[in-house]
């Protein structure tokens, strides 16, 4: 048996081998696509495995059921959000209903303004990149998708619209959280 697992390797050329490792990892990369950014497109923080809730400088996702009220996020192709300005409690829970009444796409993620600068430059450069967390909502024309966040760091964040052009072309809110 050893004598024809040798033969066969031998057999097998450099090139060969490194082509069948090639279309083995390319059989499962729509896989591990899938598992990176969500089962569908179109759906931040919506995937079928939960994962444990990840601190952020900016809060923690929250649960729909500990919301203690509900903000509507409208977002058009004026690049604006309505409202933009948000004043939050600390520990509050807020289940935003982001709508989109726009005819592209856009998203609200919520974050520091370090985080959406590079997070937009990245955007730039993989357009159709997709997201999977649960400060992220990605939101097609004519939709409406949940976000639950909880507030749990006191500070002065932001949300933006990370679609190329939008960031930059001013399509950001301003979030304050106070004690």
């Amino acid at each position: 048996m050893t004598n024809n697992l040798m033969f066969t390797k031998s057999k097998l050329s450099k090139k060969r081998r490194f082509s069948i490792a090639a279309l083995s990892l390319l059989a499962i990369a729509p896989f591990a696509a899938l598992r990176a950014h969500g089962p569908q497109a179109g759906h931040h923080g919506h995937g079928t495995k939960m994962l444990p809730a990840e601190q952020m400088p900016w809060g923690i996702a929250g649960s729909a059921r500990a919301a203690s009220r509900t903000i509507v996020i409208d977002m058009g192709d004026d690049m604006k959000f309505s409202p933009d300005r948000l004043h939050i409690k600390l520990n509050e829970t807020v289940r935003f209903q982001v709508r989109n009444r726009g005819k592209v796409m856009h998203e609200m993620v919520i974050g520091d303004t370090k985080t959406l600068r590079e997070h937009a430059a990245l955007m730039k450069k993989h357009p159709n990149m997709e997201h999977d967390e649960p400060y992220m909502a990605h939101v097609s024309p004519g939709k409406r998708v949940d976000l639950t966040w909880t507030f749990n760091r006191a500070g002065k964040f932001q949300f933006a619209c990370l679609v190329p052009g939008h960031f930059e072309a001013g399509m950001i809110g301003e979030i304050e959280v106070v004690a």
